[in-house]
């Protein structure tokens, strides 16, 4: 996994950025090509064009669309990683590569160790109620299998629900603030239930403390559809299950 430098132009903050890899069909991590010393771009709108960029496999010349590399800054700065684009050589090469034979995909890539639970199964996030259906799939997977999606948002805006949790998905393009965090837990209160955090764009860095001191776990979605954890609790839970 290659690392680069980056700094956020509103806060001037370096941060050691990680590039995704995502697993092609014909069983080869790829990655998107990220422009080393390019100025990363704050994102305050998104469209369907900047969100997803095309990537060309290494392992068999395959063409296909990924999400857009980002970083989310503890200052609520959501940065664009710029990427190199596909160029007409690449599509040559995608194009000779992708007459060859793709290899096995059912060829298991190797593990450490292995996961105590089957591998999550991402589904690709393209509306609000695709980043819900996610949500809801994790706890799932995490061992919640009667979650449900109120017929009705309540006010205390509560997105899934199951024995003894309450879960919000904050779908926006806003890091989560406080008050969500805050507004969350006192309803977790009054019906003495676990609440868990799903964020699109991550979480205010006073809203991420809050939830670390309350104990709620916290988790970030990329547009692959896959969570990740933030803090401790979100850790946890991971470990405990449901």
């Amino acid at each position: 996994m290659e690392s680069v430098p980056v700094r956020c132009p509103a806060c001037r903050r370096d941060h050691a950025y990680s590039t995704p890899v995502y697993p092609c069909p014909c069983g080869a991590p790829t990655t998107p090509p990220v422009l080393r010393g390019a100025p990363v771009v704050p994102i305050t709108h998104r469209t369907w064009n900047d969100d997803w960029v095309t990537v060309c496999c290494r392992g068999c010349g395959r063409l296909d669309q990924w999400p857009q590399p980002e970083l989310c800054c503890p200052c609520g700065t959501v940065l664009r990683i710029p990427v190199r684009p596909v160029t007409a050589h690449d599509a040559t090469v995608a194009a000779t590569e992708g007459t060859r034979p793709a290899r096995p995909s059912h060829i298991p890539l190797p593990r450490t160790a292995p996961p105590p639970r089957p591998a999550f199964r991402p589904r690709p996030i393209h509306t609000a109620r695709d980043a819900v259906t996610v949500a809801a799939l994790y706890l799932t997977w995490l061992g919640y299998h009667d979650v449900v999606q109120p017929t009705e948002r309540s006010p205390a805006r509560i997105d899934l629900r199951a024995t003894g949790l309450i879960a919000r998905v904050d779908a926006t393009t806003r890091p989560t603030a406080l008050r969500d965090v805050e507004c969350l837990w006192l309803h977790a209160l009054t019906t003495s239930a676990r609440s868990v955090l799903f964020s699109l764009a991550g979480y205010a860095e006073d809203a991420e403390e809050r939830a670390d001191g309350l104990g709620i776990p916290l988790f970030t979605t990329d547009l692959t559809g896959t969570p990740q954890p933030v803090n401790a609790p979100a850790d946890e839970l991971i470990g405990t299950g449901a």
